[in-house]
């Protein structure tokens, strides 16, 4: 029996091959053919479902930030947050290194916020970043706390997309052991 996939479970089937495709090519390195290659679709196919190649990449990036604004609100809203606990905290960290662990979902996000020259994709950059320090407000921290929460995030992203997690030596490896929690034995 031949079952026809649905409208929307064909645009996520692309839009997880363009997330793969963009990971590896960034904004400006990957076409719209390479999309669809690593989709096994053609090429007007993928420009039919997302239309531009621009459009395609807003798309992959929304989603990336939805995710990390899903993941935190997923922790706040699982019981009461105290802005003074150590452990909750924890909570928001490890949801957010949950993410880190899908290397294709990082260097989106990389790559996403080093195309902000493109003014859409600034634009989406500035949104979803501006609805993540929202989410994080609903913790009850200070301002100046999410802020420095965020930062911390943001290093772990710089570290973790030049490969420094198994730098086990000098400055950088000492920088490394001071982020990120011990690699798995």
């Amino acid at each position: 029996m031949n079952v026809r996939m649905a409208a929307e479970d064909r645009r996520e089937l692309v839009r997880e091959a363009a997330t793969r495709a963009f990971a590896k090519g960034g904004y400006a390195g990957t076409s719209t053919d390479q999309v669809a290659k690593e989709a096994g679709v053609s090429q007007p196919y993928v420009v039919r479902i997302f239309g531009t190649k621009l459009e395609l990449f807003l798309a992959v990036f929304e989603h990336a930030c939805r995710r990390i604004e899903g993941a935190f609100a997923g922790v706040i809203d699982e019981r009461p947050f105290d802005p003074a606990s150590e452990e909750d905290r924890d909570r928001l960290g490890g949801a957010y290194l949950e993410l880190l662990g899908d290397s294709d979902f990082l260097h989106v996000m990389m790559h996403g916020f080093s195309a902000g020259s493109v003014s859409e994709i600034g634009a989406v950059a500035r949104e979803g970043m501006g609805r993540i320090f929202q989410t994080l407000r609903r913790t009850g921290w200070s301002d100046e706390q999410v802020r420095d929460f965020i930062a911390h995030g943001m290093l772990l992203n710089v570290l973790l997309s030049m490969d420094a997690y198994g730098d086990q030596g000098g400055p950088l490896g000492e920088l490394v052991a001071a982020c990120l929690p011990p690699p798995p034995s």
